[in-house]
């Protein structure tokens, strides 16, 4: 079976690595074009490109795959029996999704059809799910809106976002590899979504990491790790941007104001949040390295009283 692969992120490498290595023959890697990225602004190759080359797959970057021709043409001429799919970052065209034999299929990192879109796996942890997981489906022509054929799962809890993505980018190409010989026989099940239980999830911005303290203890303790490792959830300290790397919620009520420092010792950093109280326990100041509260209250210290905003 002749694949065509298409993703970008690191989210995608699992399941092409998967592939070749369970001897399917993938013909070309289709990727976005090499961007300048971190600090530094050096232009560097996708993880997916790094991962094809190195097992010496033909690589292509189109700038863009709606109504270019050329690259139309190139996957005609290879012929492909499938197109596999994983966080490539663009929808793909009619013209594209009609060319391979057995059709385009997707990994998405969700339990369709909850969180379609650019960030599931954030929104899975900031709405509460204690379950998430991956959806092998048909592509069609809207976000995420083809049907479904195979589902994994997982649970949310004590999970950041960054344990989940590397978690769920295992359970794709798992999922994707026991899914293959349905797929071959065309055997494949397709379950229609429910439209009703669809849901959106909109792409994270570097302001989003931002935590509201007039929320529950609860909701900033999931906002904590919905935001990590990227763009990290941060508060006002003195003007200041603090990072806020784990929390927990006490079953303690206090009138002070939303985000009043309340203690500060070696247990954690205990803030008014939503009525309530949220113990801080890890945290990284500006220019600094990420510390639990106690080591950094062993040479600083965080002024009682002080509001974070």
């Amino acid at each position: 079976m002749k694949i065509v692969y298409m993703g970008t992120p690191e989210f995608a490498v699992p399941a092409l690595r998967a592939l070749v290595q369970s001897g399917e023959t993938v013909v070309l890697a289709v990727t976005q074009p090499d961007k300048a990225r971190n600090r530094g602004k050096k232009v560097q190759p996708t993880p997916v490109k790094v991962a094809a080359e190195e097992l010496k797959i033909p690589v292509v970057q189109p700038e863009k795959i709606k109504n270019n021709q050329e690259f139309l043409d190139e996957i005609r001429k290879l012929s492909p029996d499938l197109i596999v799919v994983a966080a490539y970052g663009k929808i793909l065209p009619p013209e594209l999704l009609e060319i391979p034999r057995l059709g385009c299929v997707n990994i998405h990192a969700s339990l369709l059809p909850r969180f379609r879109g650019a960030a599931p796996i954030q929104h899975a942890i900031l709405e509460g799910d204690t379950q998430t997981g991956v959806t092998l489906m048909y592509m069609a022509e809207g976000l995420d809106t083809g049907d479904m054929i195979a589902k994994r799962s997982t649970i949310t809890a004590g999970k950041t976002a960054g344990d989940l993505h590397d978690e769920l980018s295992v359970l794709g190409a798992e999922l994707l590899l026991e899914t293959l010989p349905a797929l071959k026989d065309g055997s494949a099940p397709r379950e229609v979504q429910d439209e009703a239980l669809a849901t959106y999830a909109p792409m994270i911005f570097k302001q989003d990491g931002h935590v509201d303290f007039t929320r529950t203890p609860e909701e900033i303790e999931r906002h904590i790790r919905g935001m990590a490792p990227w763009p990290g959830a941060f508060a006002l300290y003195k003007g200041e941007a603090v990072k806020l790397l784990a929390a927990s919620a006490l079953d303690k009520k206090t009138d002070a104001a939303p985000g009043t420092i309340l203690a500060a010792e070696k247990e954690g950093v205990d803030v008014s949040a939503g009525g309530r109280i949220l113990r801080v326990t890890r945290i990284q100041m500006p220019g600094k390295r990420p510390v639990d509260v106690a080591e950094f209250l062993r040479g600083n210290q965080l002024d009682v009283s002080e509001i974070l905003r």
